[in-house]
């Protein structure tokens, strides 16, 4: 009977649910020699690596995954956290630069592009994009907090309360 991938990957997924990982992975590197170049399959042992611990082998799938599927948010947004994670932080500006030439209107990649300018002490940059981020999402409260916080580290303390009113005001609306 012949393996095939979708199944390979359903199963390799609810093993790593489980915190199976050794036996995830090799059920999604067998999915990968049927299906070479599906980024799901990629994506998934990206994701499974970086949960088991292993950055460096998340960083190298999810980068393979995003060779195939660059306009995936999803894969985008593991590879570029991945790469904060293993302090890669002017690759995670490059890929977040190169990706926002052709998928502009995502807050999520805005705010991603703002990290990285924050974690290179380029907070002008980081607020700029963080507003942005929350022009496009108002409601987007990963972006309002580091908005307010790149305020407070620029010494900005009106738009800091701009922003924490905000969140509070979000926070609310939450409840």
């Amino acid at each position: 009977m012949k393996e095939q991938p979708d199944k390979l990957n359903n199963q390799a997924v609810y093993l790593a649910a489980r915190g199976n990982y050794p036996e995830a992975i090799a059920c999604f590197k067998r999915a990968i020699l049927i299906e070479q170049k599906n980024s799901l399959l990629w994506f998934n042992l990206g994701v499974t690596y970086r949960d088991s611990g292993d950055l460096q082998s998340a960083f190298e799938s999810l980068e393979k995954a995003y060779s195939i599927s660059r306009d995936n948010i999803d894969i985008l947004e593991a590879l570029v956290t991945v790469c904060f994670q293993l302090n890669l932080i002017q690759y995670a500006g490059d890929i977040c630069s190169e990706a926002l030439e052709h998928i502009y209107d995502n807050p999520r990649l805005w705010n991603l592009m703002g990290v990285a300018f924050f974690k290179s002490d380029k907070l002008s940059e980081a607020s700029e994009c963080f507003e942005e981020a929350v022009v496009i999402n108002p409601y987007y409260s990963d972006a309002l907090y580091n908005l307010r916080d790149t305020y407070h580290e620029l010494g900005n303390s009106a738009g800091e309360q701009d922003c924490s009113r905000r969140i509070a005001s979000l926070e609310k609306r939450s409840r």
